[in-house]
């Protein structure tokens, strides 16, 4: 797939199906509530603004200002931090590892901390026994990042739904997708009725943004395929490869402006039918991810990342660590190009940002930037193939073993 016209999808996301967009009676909210065994789900804007609006919640209730975040995840994490008004403190991740590290986390949790966010990162899930243990004895809340991971579970129980809040993402390329879209849960009753107090405060009825965000989700319809995708993604991409904007290539361009607003009943209504096609994709996508990811460990000097046993993860892409940042980065120069869905997630842990310089000079974490020195993903996408999929496995062999 080299003619810039077809495309594999960076991340397996559920395709829309014109049935989506007919009137139905469906409830997003009343089936997401079903789907993740929750009392209630709440939908707001994106997975950032349901951040913001859980943040924002807690701060109502607590004198304390510090939130801490693992080093390598998204960089509007960050900036949903500082737009509360809040402190984001960094914790280093695990060796070789995008989780917590609990010798990091215990010592930068404190008395002024006020939440940590434990991070389900593309599918795979965190360590909350570890997370939750540090946080509960500092007297510091747990929000579960699991805006890449709808329908993964933690030891039997829905990821997002374990600590005292958790949110996800309904973006695109996160599985079910409304094109900007996200959602917050809370275990205690009263802490959900806080939660729609702030949203109903801090995100109003915008119709010029709901128009936009209409209008790109009937152009995902359209355009989220091979064919469409070689156009809407794969040409810009490789143009900004091709100068060098590797931040702006993978999307790690973020704006401290975080659109707040509602979502409008039409989207929600196209989502609630997409989301009863969902089970039956993670399935499929899952199957096609186990055997894949067996021919994956075969290869010599490269760790895939995986789910410890009793956690369900999901599968948008495989993360896969190279034996030295050189074998990633000459793996990617061989592959990037392609349209065969290969990429990095994020360019760089947080403190290497340069926007975000001013809020992490000071942070020592050489694990994160390990990791990020290191990680590629493959899309376990439908449209990648057999042969296309061989062919990556071998540069990546080729390439660890040139390492």
């Amino acid at each position: 797939m080299t003619d810039g016209m077809r495309e594999v999808s960076p991340t397996a996301g559920l395709p829309l199906a014109w049935r989506d967009l007919l009137p139905s009676s469906a409830s997003l909210e009343h089936n997401l509530a079903a789907f993740l065994s929750q009392p209630e789900t709440q939908i707001e804007c994106s997975g950032t603004a349901a951040l913001v609006v859980a943040l924002a919640t807690l701060k109502r209730t607590s004198h304390r200002r510090s939130v801490v975040i693992p080093a390598y995840t998204c960089p509007l994490v960050a900036f949903a931090v500082a737009h509360c008004g809040l402190k984001p403190v960094l914790c280093d991740t695990r060796s070789n590892h995008f989780d917590l590290c609990p010798e990091s986390l215990a010592t930068v949790c404190g008395e002024d901390t006020l939440a940590v966010i434990p991070t389900h990162l593309g599918g795979r899930v965190a360590d909350l026994a570890a997370a939750t243990a540090i946080a509960k004895n500092v007297g510091a809340s747990v929000v579960e990042d699991a805006a890449q991971s709808l329908g993964a579970s933690w030891q039997g129980q829905p990821v997002g739904s374990i600590g005292d809040m958790g949110f996800y993402s309904l973006g695109v390329g996160k599985g079910l997708t409304i094109y900007g879209g996200g959602v917050v849960v809370a275990r205690d009753e009263d802490l959900r009725r806080q939660l729609r107090a702030t949203s109903a405060e801090i995100a109003p009825y915008r119709l010029a943004w709901e128009v936009r965000r209409l209008l790109e989700l009937l152009g995902y319809f359209a355009l989220y395929r091979p064919a469409g995708l070689g156009l809407a993604y794969g040409l810009p991409l490789r143009r900004k490869l091709k100068k060098g904007k590797l931040i702006e290539a993978v999307g790690d361009d973020c704006s401290p402006d975080i659109p707040l607003h509602r979502v409008g009943a039409w989207r929600k209504m196209i989502g609630a039918s997409a989301l009863e096609r969902l089970p039956a994709f993670l399935d499929a996508t899952a199957a096609q991810a186990m055997y894949r990811k067996h021919q994956l460990d075969q290869i010599s000097g490269i760790s895939v990342m995986h789910d410890v046993a009793g956690n369900i993860g999901t599968w948008p892409f495989f993360q896969v660590l190279m034996p030295t940042q050189q074998a990633r980065d000459q793996a990617l120069a061989h592959l990037w190009h392609k349209g065969l869905g290969i990429g990095r997630l994020y360019i760089h842990a947080l403190p290497d940002y340069q926007y975000l310089a001013s809020m992490f000079s000071n942070s020592v974490t050489p694990n994160a930037r390990d990791f990020a020195a290191r990680m590629l993903t493959i899309s376990n996408s439908p449209w990648l193939d057999e042969d296309d999929f061989m062919h990556i496995c071998s540069v990546l062999e080729e390439q660890s073993l040139l390492s």
